[in-house]
């Protein structure tokens, strides 16, 4: 049961840690000499610009960051009611609190990177210029991290709900 219980933080620690990085690092779209996340764009890797009400689309990036940020949260505080709800439950009972956070923390997740998406699917069409005004590039690695946290944050609130306290 202690390796269970270890296997257990050590997932939920991995999935608030590619939620730190997929929301402060700026590789959610990567292009020659551009970077860009939800919070700046930088051109040559030293002209960066902090995306704020002037840019088109504004609302969009409102939308991700405050899903990014509320994920995250959600995330860490699943994490320390587990830990509160380690020592207060009665043997047998179930990590109900613990897992309806984590699993508002994936669809916060689910929302900002699906958002994001539904944004540079617009530019590839054409029928939307972006707030990064450039349409070449791909998806960097802190898109991916956001998905892959996705799918952390879920499966841990499935095994929160599926878990029991035991001796």
């Amino acid at each position: 049961m202690l390796i269970l219980l270890a296997f257990i933080i050590i997932f939920h620690i991995t999935s608030a840690a590619f939620l730190f990085i997929s929301t402060i690092d700026s590789a959610w779209w990567v292009g020659d000499d551009l970077y860009t996340d939800v919070w700046h764009r930088c051109f040559n890797g030293t002209n960066c610009t902090t995306l704020d009400d002037s840019f088109p689309d504004y609302q969009s990036i409102q939308a991700i960051q405050a899903t990014m940020i509320l994920s995250t949260i959600l995330c860490c505080l699943a994490f320390f009611v587990f830990i509160l709800q380690l020592f207060r439950l009665k043997q047998g009972e179930r990590f109900v609190l613990t897992s309806i956070l984590q699993l508002l923390s994936c669809l916060c997740v689910m929302i900002a990177a699906s958002i994001y998406t539904d944004r540079r699917e617009e530019i590839h069409k054409g029928n939307h210029y972006d707030f990064f005004e450039v349409k070449g590039g791909q998806y960097g690695y802190s898109y991916i991290l956001a998905w892959i946290a996705f799918a952390f944050t879920f499966l841990s609130g499935i095994m929160y709900l599926i878990l029991r306290k035991r001796k």
